[in-house]
């Protein structure tokens, strides 16, 4: 499983010119699912996600987790975290991707997950999405279940 955590301002999610999700201040994360995640892989990164210290302190030092900021997740599925380009420029998205049954249902429950301790706003899985990320330092990071 990977997570892409960007911090963001403000963030907002379309499908078809409407506004599915949108947060103010947070994080957007991007989530993608191989084909041997499971639900403890889900709930490593729901533990890692929600800790994680990127937030800055009163001294400006990223020191502080979403939990302690009160920020709110923009969570998005996003499939081509697995993209494969080791052959050729064209990417191969199947070779490691969940598929898209058991990816849904995981994704799924990271949400229902992350929404026990904090305000999340979601994409829809498997629509072509438009985002709007306004993203904060920039800070970005990856996080990934295999490697913890």
């Amino acid at each position: 499983m990977r997570v892409l955590v960007q911090r963001s301002l403000s963030s907002k999610v379309e499908v078809r010119g409407k506004v599915v999700g949108e947060i103010e201040s947070g994080m957007v994360l991007l989530v993608g699912f191989s084909k041997e995640d499971t639900k403890e892989d889900v709930l490593s990164l729901v533990n890692k996600v929600v800790h994680l210290r990127i937030f800055d302190d009163e001294n400006g030092v990223m020191n502080r987790s979403i939990l302690e900021v009160g920020g709110s997740i923009l969570s998005v599925s996003q499939f081509t975290l697995y993209a494969d380009t080791k052959h050729g420029n064209r990417p191969s998205y199947y070779k490691e991707s969940m598929n898209q049954e058991e990816a849904s249902t995981l994704y799924d429950y990271f949400n229902q997950e992350l929404k026990k301790v904090c305000k999340v706003e979601t994409g829809i899985f498997r629509e072509n999405m438009k985002l709007v990320i306004t993203n904060d330092g920039p800070v970005t990071i990856l996080l990934e279940s295999r490697k913890k």
